[in-house]
């Protein structure tokens, strides 16, 4: 898993390291169980303060992402990955909704819009 810090996002780092686990997590690229890097681990890795990856870990945690054992580590937390991708489609489906209302305001066609939205995946490698 590589996660990658971009210091001049607006986003703040935990953040950062946040979403890029949900996304490895709900792409499968985490599976159920597997273990996480230590909070100390990942600190010196991406070379940010062990309070920022506790901070990643504790709002992962809290959103039912990823299940810790004192003692023993951090976990991908399992049978809630369905219902986690759902809250998701939510997200998208709003951004999807906000892009729809903004087209009609600016007097873009459903058809323009559908082609916009086909070259952006296409030019982010999606089919």
């Amino acid at each position: 898993m590589d996660i990658v810090i971009a210091n001049g996002c607006d986003r703040p780092i935990y953040e950062q390291i946040s979403s890029q686990i949900k996304g490895a997590i709900l792409t499968g690229e985490l599976a159920e169980g597997e273990a996480l890097p230590s909070i100390r681990a990942l600190a010196n890795d991406l070379r940010v303060s062990v309070i920022t990856t506790k901070r990643a870990y504790a709002d992962l945690e809290a959103q039912g992402f990823i299940d810790t054992v004192p003692g023993k580590g951090s976990f991908v937390a399992g049978g809630n990955v369905e219902l986690l991708r759902e809250e998701r489609l939510r997200g998208i489906e709003a951004h999807l909704q906000r892009a729809i209302e903004e087209a009609a305001g600016a007097g873009v066609t459903l058809a323009e819009l559908h082609e916009m939205l086909d070259t952006l995946a296409e030019g982010a490698g999606r089919p």
